[in-house]
């Protein structure tokens, strides 16, 4: 994917970008020569002060695709409370072009490989699309998605990831996520199939997603591979040793829960069982509790073959039913063997046995009630997730325990938990990109090396470049905001994009760094791109003007310079000041 031109023509602008907000990522030029390179991955960096308004520019095209997703589901699953098709999301108007990598499976002798389209929508109107190099395809997004293009002209995910808790990224992604579990939900009340993977396109994989990528991308990738280079060399990771996952079979229901199974007819839980519940055989009636109980995990159980319970127990160890808590217990021990059955199991793909995993962390949200859901499909809050309930542990339908892994100079086999901020940070986002490297997706990240040493931070683009260097026919677009100077050094000024926000208006504007910053020293770029002159702390720089004042009110001494030397460490700035006073001594004496 190639990101081209992005225009908000809402009359109330989209949060600090203002109406007729536009930019063009690419011009004529460049895009040719990326094209003519295409394996040649070159994201976005988006620099600037805090609070410049780049995480907008990030946050508002994951709005758009979220309603573009919207659409396309509307023909599978639905909740209720997004049906209506009038319902007001932000931005209410604007356009959008971009190029795609048409699939293989779409190709014909002559057909364009790149699909240019162009989406766009005006204020109180749906959502339209034109491929502008197919003729006159041109129509509304129902009858697009009616059509079954939506593999065509949509990338095939839409991936986000931020260090912090900014939530004004992940509220759309957060929204897809329950759409995911109230359609796993509406298949268990209708008994109907369900596909094993998440259908919705959007995923924003936080911090709870960790172990699930550490371990497919172990299981997976051969350990000698180029893309696991960051994991041997930089954390030092060698070989995943073992892991479980526990699952909860059933779930207590609440009374508008079993509402919800049982079409309004509630049945009160001292009443015993009766053929109403015949008809659904998810919900039963505990005879030790009086309670309710559904089997939240029917809807992946069950078929040998296909079903996301079976394969992995054929991949386990070790798996066994524990009936006082409920639970199914699955133990690997991580051999060569255990890596064989999960490519047999798993369509020798890592992507699909995250998938799976990504399907059971999020029954996690069972809790959240119809209530919250509702609001939350309406919600334009900053602070969606303190309202998400956070389960204790064995309160969850999954997750995994004693994920070990051995480690470079250390004895004995570790846990995720057990590393730095900064190692599990990269092995996220790193590990994010490996997973979905042969997809033709749009990565939105987020400050994604806020706790890495500047070693990392000066490498950071290399190993992105490593991981994300896919089989040939994909094409992955990225964009990534940063305050690191390392990281645009590895860039070309035209994929730079510098923030700057006007004080008086809060409106933001995007240009381009005027100078070649691939290459250019930290230095330079943190000068001309943060407006930081000063190469030193601003404590040692207070003490660096009071030394300059003793200079400006006379003093050329040894002593003055012997007390900058036993004060300060080298640096440019006492460089230049030790140089001025030498030069007023010497021209004193030559007087």
């Amino acid at each position: 994917m190639k990101l081209l031109r992005l225009k908000i023509t809402d009359p109330d602008g989209f949060r600090s970008l203002p109406r007729d907000f536009e930019h063009y990522f690419r011009t004529e030029w460049s895009l040719q020569d990326e094209l003519a390179r295409d394996d040649d991955l070159a994201p976005f960096v988006c620099a600037g002060r805090n609070g410049s308004g780049k995480s907008n520019l990030l946050e508002v095209l994951a709005a758009i695709f979220f309603q573009l997703e919207i659409q396309r589901v509307r023909r599978n699953f639905l909740p209720e409370a997004l049906q209506d098709e009038t319902l007001d999301s932000s931005p209410a108007a604007f356009e959008l072009e971009y190029l795609i990598r048409v699939p293989v499976e779409y190709c014909h002798s002559g057909g364009p490989e790149w699909a240019n389209v162009r989406v766009w929508k005006h204020p109180g109107e749906s959502v339209r699309f034109q491929w502008e190099n197919q003729g006159d395809f041109d129509t509304d997004a129902n009858e697009l998605f009616k059509g079954g293009h939506a593999d065509i002209l949509l990338p095939q995910y839409v991936l986000g990831y931020s260090s912090g808790e900014n939530e004004i990224l992940s509220l759309p992604f957060f929204k897809t996520r329950f759409v995911q579990l109230d359609e796993y939900w509406n298949s268990l009340r209708t008994q109907s199939q369900y596909p094993g993977r998440p259908d919705t396109r959007l995923a924003f994989l936080d911090n709870g997603f960790s172990q699930a990528m550490l371990i497919c991308n172990l299981l997976f990738q051969d350990a000698d591979a180029v893309a696991l280079r960051a994991f041997r060399e930089d954390v030092g990771i060698k070989a995943l040793k073992e892991f479980r996952i526990i699952l909860r079979r059933s779930i207590p229901l609440t009374r508008q829960q079993v509402e919800v199974f049982t079409s309004g007819e509630y049945v009160l839980p001292t009443e015993t069982r009766d053929g109403r519940f015949a008809d659904n055989e998810a919900i039963y009636l505990d005879p030790e509790t009086g309670d309710y109980r559904l089997k939240v995990l029917r809807g992946l159980d069950g078929d040998e073959r296909t079903s996301i319970i079976e394969k992995l127990k054929r991949c386990a160890t070790l798996h066994f039913d524990d009936e006082a808590t409920d639970t199914l217990i699955l133990d690997y021990w991580v051999n060569e063997a255990t890596r064989r059955a999960f490519r047999d199991n798993f369509d020798d793909s890592a992507l699909a046995l995250f998938q799976a995993l990504q399907v059971l962390l999020t029954l996690n949200l069972y809790p959240v009630s119809e209530a919250l859901k509702t609001d939350l499909y309406t919600s334009t809050s900053h602070y969606v997730s303190e309202t998400v309930p956070t389960l204790a542990s064995d309160q969850r339908i999954m997750r995994f325990k004693s994920v070990r892994f051995s480690k470079q100079g250390v004895a004995q086999p570790m846990m995720l938990k057990e590393l730095s901020d900064g190692e599990h940070q990269l092995l996220h986002s790193l590990g994010l990109c490996l997973l979905f490297r042969g997809t033709n997706s749009l990565f939105l990240l987020d400050e994604p090396e806020t706790h890495f040493n500047p070693d990392w931070r000066a490498s950071f683009i290399s190993r992105l470049r490593e991981c994300l260097g896919g089989p040939e026919g994909v094409s992955q677009e990225m964009l990534i905001t940063t305050h690191s100077p390392f990281l645009i050094s590895d860039c070309t000024p035209n994929k730079v994009l510098l923030f700057d926000r006007d004080p008086d208006n809060g409106k933001v504007q995007i240009t381009h760094p005027d100078y070649n910053t691939l290459g250019a020293s930290i230095n330079k770029i943190t000068m001309n791109t943060f407006g930081k002159r000063e190469t030193i702390g601003g404590r040692a720089q207070a003490m660096l003007e009071g030394f300059r004042t003793r200079f400006e009110a006379g003093d050329v001494s040894d002593e003055l310079i012997d007390d900058i030397h036993r004060e300060l460490g080298d640096s440019v700035e006492k460089i230049l000041l030790v140089k001025v006073i030498l030069d007023q001594r010497d021209g004193e004496g030559q007087g």
